[in-house]
């Protein structure tokens, strides 16, 4: 999703529509672990997350200057410090090796232009026993009213994620 997407990224319906309270209680975050929110565009899961780690933080990644600044000018009007924002590249998601805790990627992986590339890229940031929480429109669920492009199966997940050492 392009920047001047970002009203929608941020709508009021979209907890409702999505779920995306339940997504957040399932991490199941320790205070003090590194999240990395890949493709976090506006922060929508950034900022909730960066409240519920006193002493972790959240590297908001996004290929995409607008967003980062929309993020970096919500912080300052907040006076949120644990959101640290990353300028990612198209194939290198620039995050520092074996530190991260949790890779997020939310409705992003799909739209990747070099998706190995980043995922190995991931892999590298991962920390001993850190994860990653994929999560995309399910390609098997004819009820989600959009683009078959802009959903995974099940099996393409597994397959891709396989691919670079992950479970």
């Amino acid at each position: 999703m392009g920047h001047r997407g970002a009203r929608w990224l941020e709508r009021s319906a979209r907890e409702r529509e999505e779920r995306t309270d339940l997504l957040l209680d399932m991490l199941e975050l320790p205070s003090n672990a590194v999240v990395a929110d890949l493709g976090a565009g506006t922060g929508y899961f950034s900022f909730p997350i960066a409240a519920k780690l006193s002493e972790g933080k959240v590297l908001a990644v996004d290929i995409q200057p607008e967003m980062l600044q929309l993020i970096e000018q919500r912080k300052s009007e907040i006076g949120i410090e644990n959101i640290e924002t990353v300028l990612a590249k198209p194939c290198d998601p620039r995050l520092p090796a074996a530190q991260v805790d949790l890779v997020l990627l939310v409705d992003a992986y799909h739209e990747f232009s070099c998706p190995r590339e980043v995922m190995m890229g991931v892999v590298a940031a991962l920390a001993p026993g850190g994860r990653v929480a994929l999560v995309e429109y399910r390609g098997e669920d004819p009820e989600v009213p959009i683009k078959p492009l802009h959903k995974m199966t099940v099996a393409q997940a597994e397959r891709e994620m396989a691919a670079v050492g992950l479970a």
